[in-house]
């Protein structure tokens, strides 16, 4: 399988030279030329297996390695997670269905794509002896996440900017405590759309991207994306998929989680809705409903990994509907980086509405979901997974299951659940004394040029 630039104007590259790159040399995001299907009988075959091995037949299509290699790798990415099934639901209402996805290392759903690209790296590095600087932009969990799988490595140096004073404690001392050399939090002064810019803009320098090896893990790296549509499938099966459709909603920012689920139903899991949760940085929303897509501004929030306004793999999902003109999206991307926004055309604007619906929660709302789902089961949210209820509610069909995607673990949220619950959820006991541990990171001006020099001083030998 090839994957092809969302731009048009990127040579086409197999699977590993795709996870390699990250970011596509005219600026897009790689995709598959096609998606391959799974028919029905090899959907219904996936159930009751290990999530290892449901693993394995979902991806084993998109990716160029033996069964057996890509077999040990998985086992090895999701051998530490705290739950044997992975990603178990859990019932909370009829008809309603959380899907629990923060029992990896870092405690969010990051981990599932994360620990899998870790072990892809490690494995393509090794066989190919070379060396990569991996620079990446979080909004609080991305970032955990990519430090954890890569820490300690032979050959790879690890970036990752985050908006200073806008994450939560817990996210970001488990950027800050790894005492590894390759490992390096830089706390930028600006919001996510800040970080998120200067790494773009560090692929598109051509020079310095060469220069220093750099390679990109945020999810505009498919491999992200490929891994997240594996719990896609395992849960709509528990849920008696493919004889049955299975709705979802999935709180995001931007928008690579529910790219995911758009990808399992294209490959033919029976998904009737997919359904984008939104906090008040509602962007995604507002394109689907009133078909502009323009920034506004990021507030910041109690669900903080939610706080952006540039969605990068909504990139993707307007490939698809300007029916794969590359050059349609490039325009659109020039406005948007431009102008603030642009509008989104009358037939792509249906595709849209055909493949996605969306809602949005308030900051009280949200803290009302986390009060009466608390009240009514015992279960605590994180202030994400709370947004991802709170819609889910509103877009219940009786006759169709609905899963909420719960994407990180309550304790990495203190304070907005000890202000809902009036109770500070515990971190599991291997994090027990995180707030103990020294901190270790580089505050840095939102400054390409400084960026650039700082990283090229870390990684000089």
């Amino acid at each position: 399988m090839n994957y092809i630039s969302t731009r048009g104007r990127a040579p086409e590259l197999g699977f590993e030279d795709t996870m390699l790159a990250g970011l596509a040399r005219d600026g897009g995001l790689y995709v598959p030329d096609e998606i391959p299907q799974m028919s029905a009988d090899e959907i219904v075959a996936l159930a009751g297996l290990p999530y290892e091995e449901a693993a394995l037949r979902v991806m084993r299509p998109f990716v160029d390695l033996s069964d057996e290699v890509l077999s040990d790798l998985i086992a090895r990415a999701y051998g530490g997670f705290g739950h044997a099934a992975r990603a178990p639901l859990k019932q909370l209402e009829p008809g309603l269905f959380l899907l629990e996805l923060f029992h990896g290392p870092t405690l969010a759903f990051k981990d599932f794509a994360m620990q899998l690209i870790g072990q892809l790296f490690a494995e393509s590095m090794a066989r190919r002896g070379s060396r990569i600087t991996i620079v990446g932009a979080t909004s609080g969990d991305t970032g955990s996440a990519a430090i954890e799988a890569f820490r300690g490595l032979d050959n790879v140096d690890v970036f990752i900017l985050y908006p200073h004073g806008r994450v939560s404690e817990v996210q970001r001392r488990q950027m800050t405590t790894p005492a590894e050399a390759n490992v390096h939090a830089l706390a930028l002064d600006g919001d996510f759309d800040d970080c998120q810019a200067a790494v773009k803009a560090m692929f598109n320098d051509f020079e310095f991207r060469d220069g220093v090896g750099l390679t990109a893990v945020n999810s505009i790296n498919w491999a992200r994306v490929l891994a997240q549509v594996v719990y896609f499938f395992t849960s709509a099966v528990a849920l008696g998929a493919p004889h049955r459709k299975v709705s979802f909603t999935v709180p995001t920012g931007n928008f690579g989680d529910i790219f995911a689920g758009y990808v399992a139903k294209r490959m033919g899991l029976p998904i009737d809705r997919l359904v984008v949760a939104t906090n008040r940085n509602d962007i995604l929303h507002r394109t689907l409903a009133e078909g502009e897509h323009r920034k506004m501004g990021v507030a910041p929030t109690i669900s903080p990994s939610m706080d952006i306004q540039v969605s990068s793999n909504f990139e993707r999902a307007l490939f698809d509907a300007y029916g794969r003109d590359g050059a349609a999206v490039s325009r659109l991307m020039d406005e948007l980086s431009k102008d603030g926004g642009f509008p989104v055309s009358q037939g792509a604007l249906q595709a849209l509405r055909e493949s996605f619906d969306s809602g949005r929660a308030s900051e009280e709302e949200t803290v009302a979901t986390i009060r009466a789902v608390h009240a009514a089961t015992g279960e605590v949210l994180c202030p994400h997974s709370a947004v991802g209820v709170k819609v889910a509610q509103e877009h219940l069909d009786p006759a169709v299951p609905m899963i909420a995607l719960a994407t990180a673990h309550p304790a990495k949220f203190p304070d907005a659940v000890e202000g809902a619950v009036g109770m500070r959820p515990p971190l599991p006991n291997r994090m027990a004394d995180l707030y103990d541990r020294p901190e270790r990171l580089t505050e840095v001006p939102n400054d390409l040029d400084r960026l650039k020099s700082l990283i090229r001083e870390r990684i000089a030998p």
